[in-house]
């Protein structure tokens, strides 16, 4: 009761004064992202466009991430400005506090209800704080649902940012999909909403927004298809599961109530089986809600089956990939507010105005406890940064340049949970999955994982092929557990403080051992 009373009295201050709540939002981001330790996924896509060799050969790294264009693209304008990660920060930061400022000025929702949303999980964490393309997803959907009534006049902005949000990232295409599936479906069925376009809008307007929407769909598939000798969540050929498997099948439905509740349930049966019977409660309740008006509908039901098509067939993903889960469900409740309630008495698929009105007020609730979980989770995840870093890597950066260090020959191992400290030290390593130079690692072929004992091989082999006539700094992510007689292995220094456990880095001084 305490606490409903504190956050209505919140919410009716940053009602009165509604730019409050921007500059507190980006305060403590800014307090955040200066603190904030970044990790493999945030600097691997810095250093592919730092160290990628031409135009060409970016365009040939990037398709072996996973993701569209837009994110590399700003990466690489923004290196143009300055040669610094900060900068990535800065325009990640930037990103999500206008998407806010969108969703707090053109929303439909209560004031208490907009405080709950900004604070959650999604925008006051996982799309903040943590550099990624996801943060995107934030802004051009909720750009979408704020200029929608203009296609009543002109597809040209929705189209755009359809287009945009394609090439932001996988699950941007697959939300951006929904979205154009749902303008078709009003533009088919909606005999009225097409005259008064066609009376208002210019000639070319639909054909030019029709080529936007398909051409941007088609780079985006295109660049995030993986090349043949790409092994990236398994590839082209062996990533897609096509067989019947009610794990998976209740593991995918349970991503819907992981994404609005931030509750993932352990791998036992009797665990998933509950979570996905809440998953497909919830899910039932809005379609319900949803009934009376057809396009919103659609566009909800349609959006919760592409991606968790995706979920089952492809891959299962983390926070940051079924937020969008949750991103699909707030859009829509915001579109809900642009249409009115259709005549569907004389449907028998309708629901009775009994149960129309039950779903009705249970919204509420449901809703309202939904943005309490986003708030604790947005909350802990913040806090949280700033007593633990996400990654040791920042810590481990610093000491090595504090000590004079960087000049050293450094082998570095896994590859993979280096690209961290290569983005803050600005250089390269000897990469033994590689057994070359390197910074970003792409998961193709040519690439192999190596064990404890092949580092420590190829670390003689440097030293009798003179390629190092010194020591070498041997960084693991992993504590050294064997020895080899003919090289002197000294422990240097170990980072341990970090919520990420494979980006823990113990240091090591390496020499040959003399006869």
């Amino acid at each position: 009761m305490l606490a409903k009373k504190a956050i209505n009295r919140i919410s009716t201050l940053f009602s009165l004064y509604p730019w409050l709540i921007v500059i507190i939002f980006s305060i403590l981001g800014f307090i955040g992202i200066l603190n904030h330790s970044m990790w493999r996924d945030e600097l691997n896509p810095w250093l592919i466009v730092r160290d990628s060799e031409s135009f060409t050969a970016l365009i040939a790294n990037i398709k072996y991430e996973g993701h569209p264009v837009l994110w590399y693209f700003s990466l690489a304008f923004l290196r143009k400005i300055a040669d610094n990660p900060l900068i990535m920060q800065l325009f990640h930061l930037s990103i999500t506090i206008t998407a806010v400022l969108i969703f707090y000025l053109y929303s439909p929702f209560k004031y208490k209800h907009k405080l709950l949303f900004i604070f959650g999980y999604f925008p006051f964490y996982e799309y903040f704080l943590i550099s990624r393309n996801y943060a995107f997803s934030l802004l051009f959907i909720f750009a979408f649902c704020a200029v929608f009534p203009s296609r009543k006049t002109t597809y040209l902005y929705l189209s755009s940012l359809i287009g945009l949000l394609a090439n932001s990232s996988a699950y941007g295409l697959l939300v951006s999909f929904a979205l154009s599936l749902t303008l078709l479906f009003e533009f088919y069925f909606d005999s009225e909403h097409r005259k008064n376009y066609f009376e208002q809008s210019k000639q070319y307007d639909l054909i030019l927004s029709f080529l936007i929407v398909v051409f941007s769909l088609i780079l985006s598939a295109y660049i995030i298809t993986p090349p043949a000798n790409s092994y990236l969540h398994g590839g082209l050929n062996n990533g897609w599961s096509t067989n019947l498997d009610v794990f998976n099948l209740l593991k995918s439905i349970n991503r819907l109530v992981a994404s609005y509740l931030l509750i993932i349930p352990k791998k036992r049966l009797l665990d998933l089986i509950i979570c996905a019977f809440i998953s497909i409660l919830i899910f039932t309740l809005y379609l319900i809600k949803f009934s009376k008006k057809p396009v919103v509908l659609f566009m909800y039901s349609v959006g919760n089956v592409i991606l968790l098509a995706f979920t089952y067939f492809r891959f299962a993903g983390n926070h940051r990939h079924f937020g969008h889960f949750y991103l699909v469900f707030i859009a829509a409740l915001w579109l809900e507010s642009y249409y009115q309630n259709s005549l569907v008495s004389e449907n028998k698929l309708a629901p009775t105005p009994r149960l129309f009105n039950l779903a009705q007020k249970w919204h509420y609730v449901i809703f309202t406890l939904i943005l309490a979980a986003q708030l604790f989770g947005g909350i802990y995840g913040f806090a949280r940064d700033l007593v633990i870093p996400f990654s040791a890597s920042r810590e481990t950066a610093h000491y090595i340049q504090k000590s004079q260090l960087n000049d050293e020959f450094i082998v570095a191992s896994r590859d993979a949970n280096m690209a961290a400290l290569s983005g803050y030290l600005n250089r390269k390593f000897y990469y033994p999955e590689r057994q070359m130079m390197g910074s970003f690692t792409l998961f193709k072929q040519g690439r192999q994982d190596v064990e404890q004992p092949e580092i420590l091989r190829q670390v003689h082999a440097l030293f009798k092929s003179q390629a190092v006539k010194s020591r070498i700094l041997l960084i693991l992510n992993k504590e050294l557990n064997i020895n080899k007689d003919d090289l002197n292995i000294v422990p240097s220094k170990s980072f341990k403080r970090a919520w990420v456990d494979t980006e823990r880095y113990y240091l090591y001084w390496i020499d040959k051992t003399r006869n």
